[in-house]
């Protein structure tokens, strides 16, 4: 992460998952390894983020299709009901501190949130953690503009949307992945591996 000058800046943009809310893919492996009966190491070996993933994503197929692609891809045979609730035990909590930064970055730039997930994800997430995300002036989201970062058009699609040229775009990701895609497009970047790099990022806007 370079310095970033205020001024270059027109607005922010955040993913969720392991930036603003705490993720664990262990809580999903760990239902889904007691339902079938395996080990935890085994169930998170078998687990990929394969096409159909990206597919759900992008809302080109709903959570039932995708737990038929799991049952295959992972030789798990347990129920629809099993993946379900092993897909949805995902979310930990807010990340540390994460609200008072946003809440006091946002009197100051408009803040947007960009999250790659899918339709059923979603209905846990927005009430989980509807007052965080309420600080958000709109929460994009791969599965309803039918994009995933990092590919270009998502990037594209939002900064039109918001009406913000891509380089005046500051965007805080904890995947390497989707911080070189948007470095790619011309966004700016914070690659964040802890809440600390938030707060670093952000330390332009909080004088």
């Amino acid at each position: 992460m370079s310095d970033i000058s205020s001024n270059s800046v027109d607005a922010l943009l955040f993913d969720l998952g392991g930036v603003v809310i705490e993720i664990d893919f262990d809580r999903v492996f760990s239902h889904w390894a007691l339902s079938s009966n395996q080990s935890l190491e085994i169930i998170r070996s078998k687990f990929t983020f394969d096409s159909n993933y990206e597919r759900h994503e992008r809302g080109e197929i709903e959570a039932l299709e995708y737990f038929a692609s799991l049952r295959k891809s992972m030789g798990i045979n347990i129920t629809d009901k099993e993946f379900m609730a092993g897909w949805n035990s995902l979310y930990v909590g807010e990340m540390p501190g994460v609200s008072t930064l946003l809440s006091t970055v946002g009197e100051k730039l408009p803040i947007y949130a960009f999250t790659n997930s899918n339709f059923t994800h979603q209905l846990v997430w927005s009430k989980m953690f509807k007052r965080v995300l309420s600080l958000f002036q709109e929460v994009f989201v791969s599965s309803e503009i039918g994009k995933r970062k990092p590919e270009p058009a998502a990037f594209h699609a939002i900064s039109n949307d918001i009406g913000v040229k891509l380089e005046n775009i500051l965007f805080f990701d904890d995947s390497l992945e989707n911080i070189e895609g948007a470095e790619k497009v011309g966004i700016q970047t914070v690659h964040v591996t802890s809440p600390r790099d938030i707060q670093l990022g952000l330390k332009a806007f909080l004088v």
